[in-house]
């Protein structure tokens, strides 16, 4: 038995509804621990408020924000997987199908026409990066960008004299810069690239690996946890009131750049972080690998991975 158009759609369908509706473990952990951390009272009530608003979605299956964002698929597709050349249309189906159920908000505008498409399809949306890689499966990233928390997003073309010395001042300037816009305590991402479009793909990309996940290269993980700590001492706290904690994790990526650039993009994820990680094999297995905050049958919300709906 091989996979199926409509499994495919299926998956994409409960990717898309999931992502929106039930936050990630380690994001509800995370906020969970910086409630407990935190003495400023306002910064206190704010967490509180996060955190039931978290427990509220999940338990009447709710969006988590109304801002529901923008639909951006990172897919690995293996070289034997059958279906290769209709995923990216069976991904917009089942991103309709959660548009038309009501768990998304309308997102997608035509900025020539200045006309909503009403169902977060259209020109180049849902933006699509793939991988082709050895195997016969197909690993797929769904994040719902907000849009308040790609706003304050910063490129600096810095010179490669500076380039360093740029990189911390580049992420603490985007960061201070954008205060309360993009619904702190966030998750922020920094990349370093030969090309604007190289670092700002790949400071995207990284948001995708989970809180407290560090590089897997030592100086890189030092990197991050330095900015996490500079970042934080910014003292903006959630959405802004002040406190211990404006940022929740720093990511940091890299590639090999020109002699001549040095590339940086700041990227940023609110504290109501949509995403969700999935594996579909050739033999018609689909199934979600990320955990989520799920309703339980007494009422309440409880750790989990989320079943693929029909």
């Amino acid at each position: 038995m091989s996979v199926s158009r409509e499994t495919l759609e299926s998956l994409f369908y409960t990717m898309a509804k999931t992502a929106v509706t039930r936050i990630p473990v380690d994001v509800y952990e995370a906020l969970k621990a910086a409630r407990e951390r935190e003495d400023n009272p306002l910064a206190r009530a704010q967490l509180d408020a996060i955190l039931k608003n978290i427990e509220i979605a999940c338990s009447t299956t709710r969006p988590i924000c109304q801002d529901t964002g923008t639909p951006y698929l990172f897919l690995e597709i293996g070289d034997e997987f059958p279906l290769r050349s209709q995923v990216v249309e069976a991904a917009k189906e089942g991103i309709r199908r959660a548009t038309r159920e009501g768990y998304l908000r309308p997102n997608a505008v035509d900025p020539v026409y200045f006309k909503n498409s009403g169902d977060n399809t259209g020109r180049f949306i849902p933006w699509v990066h793939v991988d082709l890689v050895p195997g016969d499966s197909l690993r797929v990233h769904l994040m719902m960008k907000g849009g308040g928390s790609e706003a304050p997003s910063t490129l600096v073309m810095s010179t490669p004299l500076k380039g360093w010395e740029n990189v911390k001042r580049a992420a603490v300037e985007a960061v201070a810069n954008a205060g309360p816009l993009p619904c702190p305590p966030v998750i922020v991402s920094v990349a370093v690239a030969a090309g604007a479009d190289i670092a700002t793909s790949l400071a995207k990309r990284a948001l995708l690996r989970p809180i407290g996940e560090r590089h897997p290269d030592p100086k890189v993980a030092r990197i991050e946890e330095e900015l996490l700590d500079a970042l934080n001492k910014l003292g903006l706290g959630p959405h802004g009131f002040g406190g211990k904690t404006s940022v929740l994790d720093v990511k940091f990526e890299y590639a090999h750049r020109h002699p001549a650039t040095f590339a940086i993009a700041v990227i940023t994820s609110c504290w109501a972080t949509r995403r969700v990680e999935a594996l579909v094999t050739r033999d018609g297995e689909a199934r979600i690998l990320s955990k989520h905050l799920l309703p339980t049958p007494g009422g309440g919300c409880a750790p989990g991975v989320p079943q693929v709906e029909g």
